[in-house]
């Protein structure tokens, strides 16, 4: 998405307003509230768009590796998603919500594609910035004078400049969970998936990308099995723990290890998530001791 969005000018006089104010207030009361709105609505366009690529099935790492088949799947699996989030029933578009046909519009560019049965009709919009994770939902009467006068081969337009000053925004540059195999080397990412066993790939993860939060979703995907949670904890010398113990590397619980976290200087780590690091000092060494861990000598 582009960055230098304009402020919007749809306020109480503006000719949208009467439309635009009440969907966005029902959409948000749909989610929960504000806050609801601006955790769940990015959180779902994360699990769609790695659902996609995939990475411990394709080896991608990015949404630019991915079929153009399969980037209109994300676009497909967004609306569905949305419906499904804000409890919406399927309309002569998208959807409809208090009586006004929506359709929804999804984009990993910087523009939207308003098809000709839209126009004239409101458009619930919705984006996902992949390179920055940010992310931006709002509404827009699709008139025609808010659209490009050009057109793509399906008759399409899209949001013109004066356009985007006429969406109602719920929320936008909004950040979101970034992917979390995007910033790593691929070889990186060869070297994790191709140990054989969960326990192995655990280790191999930890090991590569330390000093970092690893999410739960992360750690499925990288076990490839049921009890994912299985292969992190101690296991008579064999789970992921206890091999990387032997190498000198640290395994924490954004849970149970939050002090020994803070101790170590070591980024802040939801509850849900793990970190790991090798101590780099005497003094670190004697921390993580401290602590309950049983690290060799250095």
């Amino acid at each position: 998405m582009k960055q230098n969005i304009p402020d919007s000018l749809v306020d109480p006089v503006h000719p949208d307003f009467g439309i635009l104010f009440p969907l966005a207030d029902e959409i948000t009361t749909r989610a929960g509230g504000s806050l609801a709105l601006e955790y769940d609505v990015p959180q779902m366009l994360r699990q769609c768009i790695d659902d996609v690529i995939m990475t411990p099935k394709t080896g991608r790492r990015a949404y630019e590796e991915l079929e153009k088949t399969e980037k209109t799947y994300i676009g497909t699996r967004v609306e569905i998603e949305l419906r499904a989030l804000l409890g919406l029933q399927k309309g002569r578009l998208d959807t409809r919500i208090q009586g006004y046909d929506v359709d929804i519009k999804h984009t990993m560019g910087s523009n939207w594609m308003i098809p000709t049965e839209a126009l004239g009709e409101v458009c619930l919009l919705v984006a996902a910035d992949e390179v920055r994770a940010r992310c931006y939902l709002g509404l827009i009467k699709a008139r025609p004078e808010y659209l490009t006068a050009g057109q793509n081969k399906d008759a399409k337009r899209s949001v013109s400049a004066e356009g985007f000053r006429h969406i109602y925004w719920l929320f936008r540059d909004h950040p979101y969970p970034a992917n979390f195999w995007r910033p790593l080397p691929e070889e990186v990412v060869l070297r994790i998936f191709a140990a054989e066993t969960g326990n192995a790939r655990m280790a191999e993860l930890f090991r590569q990308v330390q000093r970092r939060p690893i999410p739960r979703d992360v750690l499925e995907a990288v076990a490839q099995q049921k009890d994912f949670m299985r292969r992190i904890r101690s296991d008579k010398g064999r789970g992921a723990r206890d091999i990387l113990a032997r190498d000198g590397i640290l395994l924490l619980s954004g849970q149970y290890d939050s002090q020994l976290i803070r101790a170590l200087d070591l980024p802040p780590c939801p509850a849900s998530a793990f970190i790991s690091c090798e101590p780099q000092s005497a003094q670190q060494r004697s921390l993580a001791r401290q602590a309950g861990f049983d690290l060799p000598e250095a």
